[in-house]
C-alpha cells in the first residue's frame, strides 16, 4: 500500500567494522534502525535501508596476516558472518555491501578530486613513531610504554588508564610496538589533510539546523568554538585500503571512504534493481531524506568530516543524524569477564530475538543516553508484555472461534471500543516517526491492558458453558481479535516475527498502518498456534555462561575471575551444573539409546490418555504448570509439569496428552505431583506434548 503523499527515504546505519563479531552494543543500533525503517515501509512510503562492512585499515591487514590469509578472504568470511548475525535478529536491510568495492573506490576518488581541485585538500610532512621491523607507521592504538606523568607501565600511546593523563606517543617512556615488541623511531612522512577549517561557518550553521539532537549540537559547538583542525585522510604502505589518486604509496585513510560506503551500498542497490534513481537521493538540492543512525562516540566523522565533504563535492548533505548512547548491562560497561560483553551469536543461541527487540524499543528513545540491560527487567519485562499481555488475548480467544464456524462475526459488538484502538494509531505513529519508541510500546501496552480487562469481564469461557449463548462468544472473541490485530499492527516494526504468524492466524496479506481502519467482519480465520514462549532466567544465564567460556579460549584455559558476587554466585551455579549427570552423548551430539530392558519392565509403566481439563501458572515457579487431569471414570489427578517455557496455560485446556499414570507420588513446595504428562524434545520453547489421535479417550491404556 502507498501512502496518500509518499516519502523517498534512504536510511542508514553505522558500518561495522570487518574485524570482529556483531556483539549487543552493536544491535542497539540495528535494531532501533530497522525499527523506524519498518515504521516506514508500514505508512507505504518510499523507504531503502542500506549498510556495509568497514573493511578497511592496518587491524584488518594484520588480523589476516596472522590468520595466514588475505585481507579479502579475512572481509569476505567476517561479512558472511555479520550478515547471518542480522538475519537472526530479523534486521532487513534492503542492501548490504562492503567498503572494499568498485562503487566505493569510485566515489571516494571523485570526492577526493573534488575536494582537491577546489583547494581543499594540504599536503605537508609530519614525523610519527614507525614499526622499524614491520615497516610500518604506527597508530596510537598500537604502541605502549610507561605513562610519562605517573609511571605506570603497559600503556597506550594516547592516556593512561591508571592517572587518566593525555599525552603523544612521543612523550611515552620506554616504548614498544604492541605488533612486533621493537621499539618505534621517528620518522617523517609526506600526508594528506583535508582543510576542514575551511567550512567553519558552513558547519555552524548545519549543526544548528535541527539535523541533530540538542545535546549533540552542543557538544559540538565547543569544538566550533575552540577553532577546527586539519583532518590528516591519508596513511602510508602498508595499509588496506584505496590509494590516493596520483600519490603512489599513499592510501585513504579508512575513515574517510567508510561513510562514502553508504553512497556505494546504494549505488550497488541501484544498479542491482534497475528501478531506483541514485540522483534522486544523492544530488545537491535532492527532495529525498536522507538519515544516519549512529552511536555518540563517533559524531564527529558523521556531523563535521561527512557533510563538509559532501557539501565540497556537490552533493546533498543529511536530513538528520540520529544518536544514540552506549549499552550497559545491568548498570554496568560490558565486560567479557563478566560473561556480559554479549556477542549477538551467543545470544542467537539460547534465546529468540523477538525479546530483545522488544525490550530494546521498551527502553529507547530519541536522546543520547546510555542504554542498560538489565538481565531481570528484560525477561519481567518480556513476558508481561509480550506473553502475559499480548499475545495472552489470541490464544484466549481465537480457540472459541475456531471451534465455531472459524469466522469472525457479521457485525462488530464493539464499534466504539475498536474504532477508539484505530484512532490510537496516529498518536502511536507521532512517536514512531520521532523515535520515541519507548512512548509507542508505553501507549500499546495500555492498550492492551483494555483488551484483556474486556476478556476477562465478558469471560468468553463462563459464557460458552450455558446454553444458547455460542452467538456472544463469537461476537466477544470477534471483537478480542479485532483489538489484537490494533495492536500487533503497531507492533509489527518492532515485532516482525509476530506480525507474520499473526497474518497467518487471521488470514491477512499484511499489516500495513493504513489497512487498520477496516474492522473484520464475517472473515475466515486459521486455527491460534503458539506464537511466542516465556523468556527463562536460566537461558539469560547460559548465555553470560558461553560469554565467559569464550573469553576462557580466549585466554588460553585460563578461567577469568569473577568481578563481583553475583558473578561468584553464577560460577557456582555453572560449576553445579556442569557436575550434573546428563544423557550420554555421541559424536554427531545426539543422544545415546538407553541400555536395553526386557518386556516386564516397561509393563510395570502404566500409560494413560489423560485430558487437561485446567492448566494454570503456579505462583514463585519459573518453569512449571499446574495441570489437573481427567484420566477416565471420574478420577482427576493433580500434576505439576515443567512446559511453561512452551506452553501458554490456556492453550492446553481440552487437549488431551499422555501421562504415567502409576508414578508414586512426589511431593513438592507447590503441592503433590501425582503423575508425569510426557513430552518430547532439548527444552526451553522446544518441548511438545504428546497428544494422542482424535478417537483417544481419557483412561484409555497406552499398549
Amino acid at each position: 500500500m502507498t501512502a496518500p503523499n509518499p516519502r523517498k527515504i534512504l536510511v542508514t546505519s553505522a558500518l561495522p567494522y570487518a574485524n570482529g563479531s556483531i556483539h549487543m552494543g552493536h544491535m542497539l543500533e540495528y535494531i532501533q534502525t530497522d525499527i523506524w525503517v519498518r515504521f516506514q515501509k508500514a505508512r507505504g512510503h518510499e523507504c531503502y535501508y542500506v549498510c556495509a562492512d568497514d573493511a578497511h585499515g592496518t587491524a584488518i591487514m594484520l588480523r589476516a596476516e596472522k590468520e595466514g590469509i588475505t585481507p579479502e578472504q579475512l572481509i569476505d568470511r567476517v561479512k558472511a558472518e555479520h550478515e547471518a548475525d542480522f538475519a537472526g535478529f530479523q534486521v532487513a536491510f534492503d542492501n548490504f555491501h562492503s567498503t572494499h568495492s568498485e562503487e566505493n573506490r569510485y566515489f571516494s576518488e571523485r570526492i577526493y578530486k573534488a575536494c582537491r581541485d577546489k583547494g581543499h585538500i594540504a599536503v605537508r610532512k609530519i614525523k610519527q613513531l614507525y614499526d622499524p621491523v614491520k615497516e610500518l607507521f604506527l597508530a596510537d592504538r598500537y604502541i605502549k610504554g610507561e605513562c610519562p606523568k605517573c609511571g605506570a607501565g603497559d600503556q597506550y600511546g594516547d592516556n593512561c588508564e591508571a592517572c587518566g593523563a593525555t599525552y603523544t606517543p612521543a612523550e611515552l617512556k620506554n616504548p614498544f610496538s604492541t605488533i612486533s615488541g621493537a621499539t618505534p623511531v621517528e620518522k617523517e612522512s609526506e600526508h594528506y589533510f583535508f582543510k576542514l577549517p575551511d567550512f567553519q561557518q558552513f558547519l555552524k550553521d548545519w549543526t544548528r539546523s535541527g539535523t541533530l539532537q540538542d545535546e549533540v549540537a552542543n557538544k559540538l559547538q565547543e569544538w566550533l568554538d575552540s577553532g577546527l583542525q586539519e583532518w590528516d585522510i591519508s596513511r602510508d604502505a602498508p595499509y588496506f585500503g584505496f590509494e590516493i589518486p596520483d600519490a603512489p604509496g599513499k592510501y585513504f585513510y579508512v575513515w574517510l571512504d567508510a561513510p562514502i560506503g553508504y553512497m556505494a551500498s546504494f549505488k550497488n542497490l541501484c544498479d542491482q534493481r534497475g528501478d531506483i534513481d541514485f540522483d534522486a537521493f544523492w544530488k545537491k538540492g535532492s527532495e529525498a531524506e536522507l538519515y544516519h543512525f549512529i552511536g555518540k562516540d563517533i559524531i564527529n566523522f558523521h556531523a563535521l568530516f561527512w557533510p563538509s565533504m559532501l557539501t565540497a563535492a556537490d552533493y546533498r548533505t543529511p536530513t538528520a543524524v540520529n544518536a544514540h548512547g552506549f549499552v550497559t548491562v545491568n548498570g554496568a560497561k560490558m565486560s567479557k569477564s563478566r560473561g556480559t560483553f554479549i556477542k549477538a551469536r551467543t545470544f542467537l543461541n539460547h534465546l529468540n530475538p523477538t525479546y530483545l527487540r522488544y525490550y530494546f524499543a521498551a527502553k529507547l528513545g530519541a536522546s543520547v543516553d546510555d542504554f542498560d540491560l538489565n538481565l531481570e527487567d528484560f525477561v519481567q519485562r518480556v513476558n508481561a508484555d509480550l506473553v502475559n499481555k499480548l499475545v495472552n488475548i489470541a490464544s484466549r480467544t481465537g480457540n472459541f472461534i475456531a471451534k465455531a464456524s472459524g469466522e469472525l462475526s457479521a457485525t462488530c459488538a464493539e464499534p466504539a471500543m475498536v474504532q477508539e484502538f484505530i484512532d490510537a494509531g496516529d498518536q502511536i505513529a507521532g512517536h514512531y516517526e520521532k523515535r520515541e519508541f519507548s512512548r509507542a510500546m508505553k501507549e500499546i501496552m495500555a492498550l492492551a491492558d483494555r483488551a484483556n480487562e474486556y476478556i476477562q469481564d465478558k469471560a468468553p469461557w463462563a459464557m460458552n458453558k450455558e446454553e444458547g449463548r455460542q452467538q456472544e462468544v463469537q461476537e466477544v472473541c470477534s471483537v478480542a481479535l479485532n483489538l489484537f490485530r490494533q495492536l500487533v499492527t503497531y507492533l509489527a516494526p518492532v515485532l516482525p516475527e509476530i506480525a507474520a504468524k499473526t497474518c497467518e492466524f487471521l488470514n491477512l496479506e499484511n499489516l500495513n498502518w493504513e489497512a487498520r481502519r477496516s474492522i473484520l467482519t464475517s472473515h475466515k480465520i486459521n486455527k491460534f498456534q503458539p506464537m511466542l514462549a516465556r523468556a527463562e532466567m536460566d537461558k539469560v544465564t547460559a548465555i553470560l555462561e558461553e560469554t565467559k567460556t569464550e573469553l576462557e579460549k580466549e585466554n588460553g584455559g585460563v578461567q577469568p575471575a569473577a568481578a563481583n558476587p553475583a558473578d561468584k554466585k553464577a560460577d557456582k551455579k555453572a560449576d553445579k551444573k556442569e557436575k550434573a549427570k546428563g544423557p550420554a552423548l555421541r559424536d554427531d551430539g545426539n543422544e545415546v539409546i538407553a541400555d536395553t530392558i526386557e518386556f516386564p519392565d516397561f509393563a510395570k509403566v502404566d500409560l494413560r490418555i489423560a485430558r487437561i481439563i485446567k492448566a494454570e501458572h503456579v505462583e514463585g515457579a519459573e518453569k512449571l504448570l499446574q495441570l489437573t487431569l481427567d484420566i477416565g471414570n471420574g478420577e482427576t489427578r493433580n500434576v505439576f509439569s515443567g512446559i511453561k517455557s512452551a506452553y501458554n496455560p490456556e492453550d492446553l485446556n481440552g487437549k488431551l496428552t499422555v501421562m504415567v499414570a502409576n508414578l508414586a507420588p512426589r511431593k513438592m513446595k507447590f503441592g503433590l505431583s501425582e503423575g508425569m504428562v510426557l513430552a518430547a524434545g532439548p527444552g526451553g520453547s522446544d518441548i511438545f506434548l504428546l497428544e494422542p489421535h482424535e478417537g483417544a479417550q481419557p483412561g484409555m491404556r497406552v499398549m
